[in-house]
């Protein structure tokens, strides 16, 4: 069976404070997007291992991939002993603030869930995915959501309009964990205007640009150009970069607009044009309640 696994863009990301557990209390709005990985997975036989390829020789094929880590967590829980084969072809690029990553694994749960009917709810694989990574609750949950907590605590809402949306990102990385270590001491930048942006009833702020345009200065540049632009109604970092996006305008084309900031900013960008969407969960679950992380 093959599935899909949907990027995502921050249309709101707010900091709070650190926690205890070391992470930072975070508050954010979050909705998938049109660009998607996809991951096939095939029951082989009645035992055996997990057998993990990707199309991207730079990334972990053991323990240290996501996809491999939520698939041995899932055959603890449900104690399957058949083995799979997983098979990941890459469209989201790596440390963009996309999300591949977690969306990566939690499609793999969600995947085993349908391929083996294991019959786990939602709030069981909520579980799973908590203990993968903040992010991976969000795209069990497959719809637009505010997340809170560390990002584990999943509330799902609704878009009033589908946005039409233009993804820049330059051939740099920016490494999650350092943008939230710098996020306390840094400094504004002279220039670059961080305030929130307001557009079909959501505003777009995002508190991790403060740290990443301090070092990655060619990001606040970006965005400062991007938002200058007639075609764009918002421009903001997705999560903690390095990838831009812009909301475009009812009617705005984005082809031209991505030839002109490649030949005017960086002629290596890669861009991609793609909308929000909801992703439909692979068959409805049976629990009730709100599907959140419970205390």
């Amino acid at each position: 069976m093959q599935f899909s696994a949907p990027a995502k863009i921050n249309l709101s990301f707010r900091i709070k404070e650190r926690r205890a557990d070391g992470f930072h209390e975070i508050e954010t709005l979050m909705a998938p997007i049109s660009l998607a990985d996809r991951i096939t997975i095939e029951r082989v036989g009645d035992a055996g291992g997990i057998q993990f390829t990707c199309d991207d020789p730079s990334l972990p094929a053991g323990d240290d991939n996501l996809v491999v880590r939520a698939a041995k967590l899932f055959r603890q829980r449900s104690n399957i002993q058949s083995g799979i084969t997983i098979a990941l072809e890459k469209k989201i690029p790596h440390g963009a603030g996309l999300g591949g990553g977690s969306s990566d694994a939690a499609s793999t749960l969600l995947g085993l869930n349908e391929l083996f009917a294991a019959g786990l709810q939602q709030d069981d694989l909520l579980q799973l995915a908590a203990q993968l990574g903040s992010d991976v609750p969000f795209f069990v949950v497959r719809s637009a959501a505010v997340c809170r907590g560390r990002g584990e605590i999943v509330e799902p809402t609704s878009l009033s309009v589908k946005m039409r949306l233009l993804l820049f990102k330059p051939d740099f990385a920016v490494p999650t964990p350092w943008a939230y270590g710098r996020w306390k001491e840094s400094k504004e930048l002279p220039g670059v205007d961080y305030s929130p942006q307001e557009s079909n009833g959501v505003q777009f702020v995002n508190d991790l640009e403060r740290p990443v345009f301090e070092k990655f200065v060619l990001l606040a540049y970006l965005k400062t150009w991007l938002r200058q632009q007639p075609e764009v109604a918002v421009a903001l970092m997705s999560g903690s970069g390095s990838t831009v996006f812009v909301v475009l305008r009812e009617e705005a084309g984005g082809e031209e607009l991505a030839l002109r900031t490649r030949q005017q900013i960086d002629a290596t960008l890669w861009t991609h044009h793609c909308e929000t969407r909801y992703v439909p969960i692979l068959r409805p679950f049976a629990a009730n309640s709100p599907p959140r992380i419970r205390d």
